[in-house]
């Protein structure tokens, strides 16, 4: 689970397996970084896209070996080693969150979520009041956390205030289209003080990919800065790239 007194940087993993891997293999392995198995990366792959990603960053600590090495040992180093490296901030297994973007059919997903491995899952605040409960309820039952994507939602509030429980995370989220057909769209700061001041829940920001949107988010306490385009394509930058922003994730 999320810590809420901590700030994170999310990188969104969305194009190929082969440039998740190779962007995994460059960024520091930090807590302070949550892994998205976007939605493309989802529909194209399936489960394997998370089991991939959880693999890959494991491998850079345990080394290679086969899946069920790896599950068989994993679990047993991890614990062996967490009290040695705790300080030293970096993350034995990654935070994976599943980017399902669910409409329908709320517990059903976070099920295929949590065969797949994922530590978090997302449904959209434009689904049914009662697929968002579902799939919130389900997130609960199985440790997940549940995170609501409140894109082209213009009042967030109003459906927080109609669930029965609230979710983990709540993500404020210009789309990619929307931001590129209406250049003059804005991600919606505001709305962060607005949902602290109302409920205790993490508050993500996506949609701003330069050093200076993920500055603007952490000034207006964003819990969660999601960037996705500077790391779409793995690059001699990438590690860099991942540094510079993590410094301003404090």
């Amino acid at each position: 689970m999320l810590d809420k007194k901590q700030k994170y940087l999310q990188i969104a993993l969305n194009s190929t397996l082969e440039e998740a891997r190779a962007i995994i293999s460059q960024i520091p392995l930090d807590k302070r970084i949550i892994l998205e198995a976007g939605t493309p990366l989802i529909k194209t792959y399936g489960l394997k896209a998370i089991r991939m990603i959880r693999t890959w960053w494991e491998e850079r600590i345990f080394g290679p070996s086969t899946e069920s090495e790896m599950a068989k040992w994993s679990k047993i180093l991890i614990k062996s080693l967490e009290k040695k490296i705790e300080t030293k901030g970096i993350a034995l297994t990654p935070y994976i969150v599943a980017d399902l973007k669910c409409m329908d059919r709320g517990a059903r997903e976070v099920e295929i979520a949590r065969e797949g491995g994922a530590d978090g899952a997302v449904v959209l605040g434009l689904a049914p009041v009662e697929t968002i409960d579902a799939f919130i309820e389900e997130c609960e039952k199985y440790g997940l956390d549940s995170m609501v994507d409140m894109m082209n939602v213009e009042y967030c509030l109003e459906i927080l205030r109609k669930l029965k429980k609230l979710p983990n995370v709540v993500i404020l989220h210009r789309g990619v289209d929307e931001e590129a057909f209406d250049p003059e769209s804005e991600i919606p700061y505001h709305e962060i003080h607005r949902i602290k001041e109302n409920y205790d829940v993490l508050v993500a920001v996506a949609g701003g990919d330069t050093i200076q949107e993920v500055q603007r988010a952490i000034f207006n306490d964003a819990d969660i800065v999601v960037v996705w385009k500077s790391f779409y394509q793995s690059t001699a930058q990438t590690a860099k790239l991942a540094e510079e922003f993590l410094k301003e994730i404090r």
